[in-house]
């Protein structure tokens, strides 16, 4: 095999990838240019370029990937209503093919031979990177520190970096995995692997406790284009800002909090915590507004996509051919999902008290419980139920 000269390092400077790259540098006696893909870690990107290059980089990229990661991933997720296993919103599975993606233009930028990543054999984000690695550059060449160097677990990391002098966050008594976006926060490892134990209060960065949250509720009105958020209160808002401004209404409230023990693709069950405020939000507003403007069958049709669309997300299948399919499917649901949601926030709970739209499918004059006018002939059901009824008499008719 021929040797490598350069290879691209998705860095963040925690400690996984703080090891990493001196790890690298030693191992494979090459160049390594570390590339953070700014999805919304906020303060952690402070003095990561220092940081980089004072463990053995030769250059950092900082890319702002806020916007595309927001308009195009996420928004794409609330139109599908993507939950994995009926409660994970998605938020490190969505960010993973965006970072891989420009970490890719990077490489073939500095004609580098390979590109690295931090994550485990264990889990699902190798994979995630990987899939889009080869979907978009086939011959690349990667790079997985966690399935190769003889490192045991996060423990021996902790005592490499102390070793040669890199400074960490994590410790002995806090070796949780963090992963930050604009769209949510996850918690792995730690006390956390144990499923039965009580996530610690002092972990939770964007939420208050439902407990500690605001004594009075809050008001708000979300509005919608084609099943992507515009507005919030009337006033329009790029995607970056509402979805921050988002979080910041459901992390005072303490909305977003998911503890869930997960099915990995690798096979294993394995625990997380997450803070998803924002985003919690819009998914039940979303679903209100469609409740009003989507037809009856197309809404179960665009159902039966959501899990396959979720899974396909969770998998790291972003770009593969199936997945072009199933979201152009979902963009062509969203065409009438336009209009308005008031919401009440409290406690850790999304309350829907209104929806409407110009494309609402609801008519009062046929729903009413009063005089409908003749709009519909409640004696016309006598005959859909006899015909309802056929097979179920068929069955016991002698």
């Amino acid at each position: 095999m021929q040797p490598i000269k350069k290879v691209i390092l998705a860095y963040s400077g925690g400690l996984d990838t703080s090891a990493m790259l001196l790890w690298i540098r030693e191992t494979y006696n090459c160049e390594v240019v570390c590339y953070c893909a700014d999805v919304g870690q906020g303060e952690e990107l402070d003095g990561l370029e220092e940081k980089a290059l004072a463990t053995g980089a030769s250059k950092l990229y900082i890319e702002d990937l806020r916007e595309e990661f927001v308009r195009d991933f996420v928004w794409t997720a609330v139109k599908a209503n993507a939950v994995y296993e009926g409660v994970y919103l998605l938020g490190t599975s969505l960010a993973r093919p965006v970072i891989a993606k420009r970490q890719i233009e990077i490489a073939r930028r500095e004609g580098a031979d390979a590109v690295a990543h931090g994550a485990t054999g264990k889990g699902n984000d190798q994979i995630r990177f990987e899939l889009t690695y080869y979907a978009l550059q086939p011959d690349i060449k990667v790079i997985a520190p966690w399935r190769e160097w003889d490192f045991k677990g996060r423990a021996d990391l902790i005592a490499y970096c102390g070793r040669h002098g890199i400074s960490v966050a994590a410790t002995a008594e806090k070796p949780y995995s963090m992963d930050r976006n604009l769209m949510h926060i996850s918690y792995e490892g730690g006390i956390l692997e144990d499923p039965w134990a009580a996530p610690p209060e002092d972990i939770f960065v964007m939420t208050r406790s439902p407990e500690s949250a605001a004594s009075t509720p809050q008001e708000i009105m979300i509005s919608f284009e084609k099943g992507e958020p515009v507005a919030i209160d009337g006033e329009r808002y790029g995607a970056v800002d509402l979805l921050a401004k988002l979080n910041h209404f459901g992390g005072e409230h303490g909305i977003g909090r998911v503890d869930l023990v997960e099915n990995r693709f690798v096979g294993m069950k394995s625990r997380g915590v997450y803070e998803t405020p924002g985003v919690t939000i819009l998914m039940a507003a979303h679903r209100a507004l469609e409740s009003i403007t989507m037809d009856r069958e197309v809404t179960r049709l665009r159902d039966s996509l959501s899990t396959k669309f979720a899974e396909s997300i969770y998998y790291g299948f972003w770009f593969a051919p199936e997945f072009d399919i199933l979201r152009s499917m979902i963009d062509q649901t969203q065409t009438t999902v336009t209009g308005d949601v008031r919401l009440k926030l409290y406690r850790g709970n999304t309350i829907v008290t209104g929806r409407r739209s110009p494309h609402s499918l609801y008519r009062e004059r046929i729903a009413t419980f009063e005089d409908d006018a003749g709009a519909y002939d409640q004696k016309d059901a006598e005959g859909f139920i006899k015909l309802q009824s056929l097979r179920l008499r068929l069955t016991n008719m002698d």
